[in-house]
C-alpha cells in the first residue's frame, strides 16, 4: 500500500515538473528572453566589478551570462526529471540496468518532444544542444538517485551488522 503512495506522488510531481517544462516551452521568444534577462539581470547586480562598466560592457556580459543561466535551468530542471524518473522506476522490481536505460530514454524522449514543442512557438527554435544539456542532466539526477540507494544500502547493512553482534 505504501509503494503505491509513493508511486503516485512521484507520478503526479513528474507530471507537473513536466507540465512546468511545457509552459516554459509554450512561451514565445520575447517573453521568455524576457524572464530569462530579468533573472541575468537581478543576479549580477550583486557583483560591484559588473556595476562599475560601462553600459556596453554591461549588455556584453549580459548577453553572456543569460545564455549561461538558461543551460544552467535546462540542466536543473531536468536533472529533477532525472531524479524523479529514476526514483519511481527504482519502485518497481525492475534490473538495475534496465531502470537507468529507461530513465535516461524516458527523459531524453521528453526532451527531444519539448524542443520540437518550440519549433512551434513564435520566436524560439529547437537546440541539439539543448537536449545533450537535458540528457547530462538526466543522467545527474540517476546518477544522484544511484548514490542516495547506495548509501542506504550501507547504512541498512551496518544496522544489520550491530543487532546481529548484540543478538550473539
Amino acid at each position: 500500500m505504501k509503494i503505491n503512495i509513493l508511486r503516485i506522488i512521484l507520478i503526479l510531481l513528474l507530471l507537473f515538473t513536466f507540465f512546468v517544462i511545457f509552459g516554459f516551452s509554450s512561451q514565445d521568444g520575447e517573453t521568455s528572453g524576457g524572464i530569462s534577462r530579468n533573472i541575468t539581470n537581478k543576479i549580477l547586480q550583486f557583483s560591484n566589478k559588473y556595476n562599475a562598466l560601462e553600459q556596453e560592457e554591461k549588455e556584453q556580459i549580459a548577453d553572456r551570462t543569460e545564455r549561461i543561466i538558461r543551460k544552467i535551468a535546462h540542466f536543473s530542471i531536468y536533472t529533477l526529471v532525472g531524479l524523479l524518473l529514476m526514483s519511481l522506476l527504482s519502485t518497481y522490481n525492475i534490473k538495475e540496468n534496465w531502470r537507468i536505460t529507461l530513465s535516461v530514454l524516458l527523459g531524453m524522449m521528453y526532451a527531444i518532444s519539448d524542443e520540437i514543442h518550440q519549433s512551434f512557438t513564435p520566436g524560439r527554435t529547437p537546440k541539439i544542444t539543448d537536449v545533450y544539456i537535458d540528457t547530462l542532466g538526466i543522467v545527474l539526477g540517476v546518477l544522484l538517485v544511484l548514490l542516495v540507494i547506495k548509501i542506504y544500502r550501507i547504512y541498512i547493512t551496518k544496522i544489520l551488522q550491530k543487532e546481529t553482534k548484540n543478538v550473539i
